[in-house]
C-alpha cells in the first residue's frame, strides 16, 4: 500500500533542528533508555524549546512558562512534564528526537545518544545551514533500512528531495513544449502531488497530470477552477489510496496540505528552490541551474541500495557525502562565469563599480571555492541595493499597502508581514541600512522569519538607530512572544549602537493589553538600566502612513526620516502623563492624525 512522505510533523519550523539538537548534545554519549528520552524533553521544556498545552497545568506553571525573562529550572520543568501525566512519556522524547535521527544528525545505536559529523557541522557556530540542510535532504529517501516497515519497496523508491526538482523541471519542459512560460508548479499542485510522488517512476505520468488539469481549467471562473482542481484532486486521493472511502480521502488530503506546506518551507533552505507569483507557484532556483542540471542529470532520484543498516547510517552522518556532481572544474567555471553575469548585470543596471573579472581557469579548486563564496555574498548585496532602491517607487508603495490592507488574505502571514515591513521602511527614502534579519534564498526573498535571538528588522539612519519588530499574534500570546523579547532585544541593540538614540517600532493588526502594559511600564520606568523608546503601530496605522508617503512621493516630496523620528518621539512623549494602555493607543491615533496633517500643509 503506497503511503505519502512527510518530513517531520514535530518541527514545521527547520530552524528548531538546531534548537532539539543542542539540547540532545548535552546527553550526547548517555544510554538511549526510558529515562534519557523522558529527561530529553523534560531539557526541552527547561529551554522553553518545547511548550505543552496548558491542559493538567496549574496558573503559576503557565505563567513561568510565559515569562522568557525568568529561567525554568530543572526541577520547575521536571514538573511540568510529570503534571502532564502522559500515557507513555518515553514516547514524548522518541518523537522529539525522530527527526534528528531520520535526516542523521544523531544515532542512537548499541542505545547511545552519538551526534553526527553531520549534526555536530549544523551546531558550528559559523555553519551554513543551506549546505547542511542540502546534504540532510539529498540523502534522505525511501525506503531505507529504518523505514521500510513504514514504506515497502514495491511501492517506494525515491529521494523525495531530489524527485520533487525533476517533477518540477519535468512540468516546466512541458508547457515549454506547448509554448507556454514555464513558472514551476503551484502549492496547491505540489502539496497533492509532491509528498505522494512515492517511486520516481511516477515523475513522468504527475508531470502530464498537472500540465493536463491545468489545460482543463484554463479559459474557466476561480469558482469554476476550483471546482475542477477539487474534482481531480479527490480523485487522484482515491486513486492513491485504492479506496472510496471518503473519510479517508479527506484525512489524506488535509495531511497532504501540512505535509506539502512543510516540505516548502525545509527545501526552500537549501536555496534550490524559490517561491513566485507571490508565494503561489514554487519553482527551481534560477542563480542555481548548474548545479541542479548537473545533478538531476546524475540522479534520477531513485532510492540507494545498502547492504545493511551500518552501510546507510554511516552515509546518511557524513558530513562529506554525498559529492555533488557539480564540483567539478567544468561546472565549477560555469557557476563562477554566471555568477559574475548576474553581478556585473545588477551592478551596470544600478550604476555601481563593476566587480573585478577574473579567469576562472588560473584558479585551483580551493580558489574556486573562495572566488563562488565572493561573487554569491556579492550577488546579495546589489540585490538589497536594487530592493531599497525599488521599494522607493510608488508602484512599489502601492504593493506595500495592498500586502499589508489585505494581509489575512495571503498565506504564509508572519513571512509575508516580516517581508512588507522591511520594503515599507526601504521606502522612507534616506535611510543608510534597513536590515531584515530573515534568512534569504538566493532569489533574495525571506524562505522563513527572522530567528528569535535578535530583532526582526534593524535600521540604521543619520540621526537615530532603530529596530522594528512585528508580530500578526493579537491574544494574550502576543505579550509571551513581544512583550519582554522585544524590550530586551531594543535594549541589546542600544549596547551595540550607542552613539545615537535608539528606537523600536513595533507593528501588529492590534495591540494586547498585556503587551501595551509591559511597553508602558518599560518607557516609564527602563529595562535594565535603559531608557527604552518603543512606539506601536496598528498595522493599519502603518497603511495609513505608507499612504501619506505615496501622495507625497507622488507630488515629488521628499519624505526626510526625521519625521519618522518626529512622529516616534510624539508617540512616545504621550506617556508621560498617561497612566493607562487603553489611553495610550487611542492617543497614538490623535498623533498620527495630526503628523499627518502638519506633512500635508
Amino acid at each position: 500500500m503506497k503511503k505519502a512522505w512527510s518530513i517531520t510533523t514535530t518541527m514545521r519550523n527547520p530552524d528548531r533542528m538546531w534548537d532539539f539538537l543542542s539540547v540532545l548534545k548535552t546527553l550526547d554519549g548517555s544510554e538511549w533508555d526510558h529515562m534519557t528520552q523522558m529527561e530529553f524533553q523534560i531539557r526541552l521544556i527547561q529551554r522553553r524549546h518545547y511548550t505543552p498545552t496548558r491542559k493538567r497545568l496549574t496558573s503559576s506553571q503557565v505563567d513561568l512558562l510565559e515569562d522568557p525573562d525568568i529561567e525554568i529550572s530543572h526541577e520547575e520543568a521536571t514538573t511540568i512534564f510529570d503534571d502532564k501525566r502522559y500515557r507513555d512519556p518515553p514516547m514524548r522524547g522518541r518523537q522529539s528526537a525522530n527527526p534528528l535521527k531520520k535526516f542523521g544528525l544523531a544515532t542512537f545505536e548499541s542505545k547511545r545518544i552519538s551526534i553526527s559529523d553531520l549534526g555536530n557541522r549544523l551546531l558550528e557556530e559559523e555553519y551554513d545551514l543551506a549546505e547542511v540542510f542540502l546534504r540532510m535532504m539529498l540523502k534522505w529517501q525511501i525506503p531505507n533500512p529504518d523505514n521500510v516497515s513504514d514504506f515497502n519497496t514495491e511501492d517506494h523508491d525515491i529521494k523525495p528531495f531530489v524527485g520533487t526538482l525533476h517533477l518540477i523541471r519535468r512540468v516546466n519542459q512541458l508547457e515549454e513544449s506547448q509554448d507556454r512560460n514555464p513558472k514551476g508548479i503551484s502549492r496547491k499542485e505540489f502539496c497533492l502531488f509532491a509528498p505522494t510522488l512515492v517511486h520516481y517512476q511516477m515523475i513522468e505520468t504527475y508531470a502530464n497530470r498537472i500540465v493536463d488539469i491545468r489545460r482543463e481549467m484554463e479559459g474557466r471562473s476561480q469558482q469554476e477552477q476550483d471546482d475542477i482542481f477539487e474534482f481531480h484532486e479527490r480523485r487522484f486521493a482515491k486513486e492513491f489510496l485504492s479506496t472510496n472511502d471518503e473519510t479517508e480521502v479527506d484525512k489524506l488530503l488535509n495531511n497532504l496540505r501540512d505535509y506539502g506546506d512543510n516540505a516548502i518551507r525545509y527545501f526552500r533552505v537549501t536555496r534550490y528552490l524559490h517561491v513566485r507569483g507571490g508565494g503561489y507557484y514554487v519553482d527551481l532556483e534560477p542563480y542555481r541551474s548548474v548545479e541542479i542540471e548537473s545533478l538531476l542529470e546524475s540522479d534520477d532520484s531513485r532510492s540507494v541500495r545498502f547492504v545493511n543498516r551500518q552501510e546507510f547510517l554511516g552515509y546518511i552522518v557524513d558530513f562529506s557525502l554525498p559529492q555533488f556532481p557539480w564540483e567539478t572544474v567544468d561546472h565549477q567555471t560555469e557557476i563562477i562565469v554566471r555568477l559574475e553575469e548576474v553581478v556585473h548585470q545588477y551592478e551596470s543596471e544600478l550604476s555601481l563599480p563593476l566587480t573585478e573579472s577574473i579567469d576562472p581557469r588560473v584558479l585551483n579548486d580551493a580558489e574556486m571555492k573562495e572566488r563562488i563564496e565572493l561573487l554569491s555574498r556579492r550577488r546579495q548585496q546589489v540585490q538589497d541595493i536594487e530592493r531599497y532602491r525599488t521599494a522607493q517607487k510608488p508602484e512599489s508603495i502601492r504593493e506595500c499597502i495592498k500586502l499589508l490592507d489585505g494581509i489575512y488574505d495571503y498565506d504564509h502571514r508572519p513571512i509575508l508581514l516580516e517581508r512588507t515591513a522591511s520594503l515599507s521602511l526601504c521606502a522612507f527614502n534616506d535611510a543608510i541600512a534597513i536590515r531584515p534579519r530573515y534568512p534569504v534564498g538566493d532569489d533574495n526573498e525571506p524562505t522563513n522569519t527572522a530567528p528569535g535571538n535578535g530583532p526582526d528588522i534593524e535600521c540604521f539612519y543619520e540621526n537615530f538607530n532603530a529596530i522594528c519588530e512585528v508580530t500578526m499574534l493579537t491574544s494574550r500570546t502576543q505579550w509571551y512572544n513581544e512583550g519582554q523579547p522585544v524590550m530586551r532585544h531594543l535594549h541589546d541593540f542600544q549596547e551595540r549602537n550607542p552613539d545615537k538614540p535608539a528606537y523600536c517600532l513595533f507593528i501588529a493588526p492590534s495591540m494586547h493589553t498585556d503587551t501595551i502594559n509591559t511597553f508602558l511600564s518599560s518607557i516609564r520606568s527602563g529595562y535594565e538600566g535603559k531608557n527604552l523608546q518603543i512606539a506601536p503601530l496598528t498595522i493599519g496605522q502603518l497603511v495609513e502612513i505608507m499612504e501619506l508617503l505615496l501622495n507625497l512621493r507622488i507630488e515629488k516630496r521628499f519624505f526626510p526620516h526625521l519625521e519618522l523620528q518626529r512622529l516616534f518621539d510624539e508617540i512616545i512623549k504621550l506617556t508621560e502623563n498617561i497612566n493607562e494602555s487603553k489611553v495610550w493607543l487611542s492617543s497614538i491615533q490623535e498623533v498620527i492624525d495630526a503628523w499627518k496633517e502638519s506633512l500635508n500643509s
